[in-house]
């Protein structure tokens, strides 16, 4: 996070502080019935109070919650996130500005071998299993 400047830190200052504010989004009548999901679905109904907004009842998803746009790419460690799914894509990282994440598609031995030789070229991994060695 060292090379970021001065208004991308300000920026994830500013992120932090939208989503402190940021409601908990939640299913209509979701508090009231156990059989209801707690995430958020769109209300659909025709007299629905969370869809008309009405006041007194949860609050409903519009653009103004998301974050700016410039940190959006960004993981909250401050490194943008590169997919990885073999070593050779690990050449083309800078990893003073971003970080790998290993696909989920990627066995648990090619892991332990890109693990490694990214902790040789000094490159973050975003979702380390930790593996010593391959087998």
């Amino acid at each position: 996070m060292k090379w970021l400047n001065k208004t991308v830190k300000r920026y994830f200052k500013l992120r932090e502080k939208l989503n402190s504010k940021k409601p908990k989004f939640i299913v209509m009548d979701s508090w009231r019935l156990k059989r209801l999901p707690d995430g958020w679905r769109r209300p659909r109904g025709n007299e629905n109070k969370i869809r008309i907004c009405k006041k007194g009842y949860p609050a409903r998803v519009k653009v103004g919650y998301r974050c700016p746009k410039i940190i959006r790419s960004f993981h909250p460690s401050g490194f943008k996130p590169v997919i990885i799914h073999n070593e050779k894509e690990l050449l083309k990282i800078n990893p003073e500005e971003e970080a790998a994440v290993i696909a989920h598609t990627v066995g648990l031995r090619k892991r332990s071998i890109i693990e490694l030789k990214a902790k040789e070229l000094g490159i973050r991994i975003l979702n380390s299993i930790s593996v010593e060695s391959p087998r």
